[in-house]
């Protein structure tokens, strides 16, 4: 007798293994089918920190969503025993009309978040590890902080086992057929049937969803560990977690000194550059290098002096940088999930909640609009 799921997953990355926990959770008998192994390279959810804020610069419609993320982030750390996320403060550093300042100021203002704008002299007394540029702030968000990328994923897999879900790994869907009725759902293991799909597959989602072939990008990103000179400012109650906006050269994130590896950096969306999802990462080259030691030497001289390593990692963007979120219009029984661009892990514990609510109950009390289908693809 064919087993039929009420629903199945494909990509337990970030989003899909917490998709799969929440629904699982609910009781709903579910199968997550992944094409490698849990937290692989190859993905965008792996690496040590991600970084987490309140005062979102990109869009004030987000904070809602971020509130109620870090409450389910707060609620899978109880559940599992461990540390999750931690708090650090985020400083958002650049002119005062840059877009990540005023964009964080805006959120701030609009939604009553504490935040703390800091002038050049202010920084240098409580900051000392940044450099910054005549007229520049720092707006500090101080209930931001970084989340362990590899902990949050293996932690929602292990919640979703021990609420029954079937998991699949090294197996690669190679289509799914929609139909009235539900799902079929083709691999290179064998052949499943559910009620609803959520295909949450990251670099590879164009692939099961051909509505976004030419708009799901996937584009290398690359990011460096370095040592201090001064161990003392590069500690996170000296230096926390940051955004700085460059003006036309982009912004950088970076990190404290976390583990042995040392600050971490990294340029947002970095070259742009486009890859074969199916193709291993590039490596890091000469231009990577140079970007960041630059940008290390400028502006964290004392607390990223020495580079240790450095690494390359894919971001999955969409034209808007937003994410897409929602059933596809005509197959009602395929939910989709591009939740990422670039800035999407934060959201990761808000994220599978509503993936839940629109595969079991079509529908979400969410703020979900500016995440729809119709928004993206025309």
């Amino acid at each position: 007798m064919t087993t039929i799921y009420d629903v199945a997953v494909i990509g337990l990355g970030a989003m899909g293994s917490a998709a799969l926990a929440y629904l699982a959770g609910r009781g709903a008998k579910v199968i997550g089918i992944e094409a490698k192994y849990p937290a692989h390279a190859l993905g965008s959810s792996h690496g040590d920190s991600r970084l987490i804020r309140l005062g979102y610069f990109e869009d004030p419609s987000y904070v809602p969503l971020l509130q109620r993320a870090y409450e389910n982030w707060r609620s899978l750390e109880t559940r599992l025993g461990a540390d999750i996320l931690t708090v650090t403060g985020v400083l958002q550093i650049g002119m005062p009309d840059s877009k990540i300042v005023s964009g964080t100021l805006k959120s701030s203002a609009l939604h009553g978040l504490p935040h703390l704008v800091l002038d050049q002299k202010s920084m240098a007394e409580r900051f000392p590890a940044f450099r910054l540029d005549e007229g520049e702030i720092g707006v500090f968000d101080p209930q931001g902080g970084y989340i362990r990328p590899e902990a949050a994923i293996m932690g929602y897999l292990k919640l979703a086992a021990a609420d029954g879900a079937v998991m699949h790994f090294g197996e690669r869907v190679t289509a799914v057929e929609p139909s009235d009725d539900g799902v079929t759902i083709l691999s290179n293991e064998g052949r499943y049937h559910a009620r609803k799909i959520v295909v949450a597959t990251g670099a590879w989602i164009a692939e099961l969803v051909p509505e976004l072939r030419g708009m799901a990008n996937p584009i290398r990103q690359v990011v460096a560990w370095y040592q201090p000179s001064d161990g003392f400012v590069a500690q996170p109650e000296r230096m926390p977690c940051f955004l700085r906006d460059e003006g036309a050269e982009g912004s950088y994130f970076g990190f404290p000194v976390i583990g042995t590896d040392g600050v971490k950096i990294g340029r947002h969306a970095h070259f742009r550059e486009a890859i074969d999802p199916d193709l291993e990462n590039p490596p890091v080259n000469d231009a990577d290098r140079a970007l960041l030691d630059g940008f290390a030497r400028k502006r964290l001289p004392s607390a990223a002096s020495v580079r240790m390593k450095s690494t390359t990692c894919r971001y999955t963007m969409l034209p808007s940088e937003d994410f897409l979120i929602d059933a596809i219009p005509h197959q009602k029984n395929v939910v989709i999930c591009s939740a990422c661009s670039g800035h999407g892990f934060k959201f990761t514990s808000v994220v599978g909640e509503i993936l839940a609510d629109l595969a079991l109950d079509g529908g979400t009390s969410l703020p979900v609009d500016v995440f729809k289908f119709e928004r993206h693809v025309s």
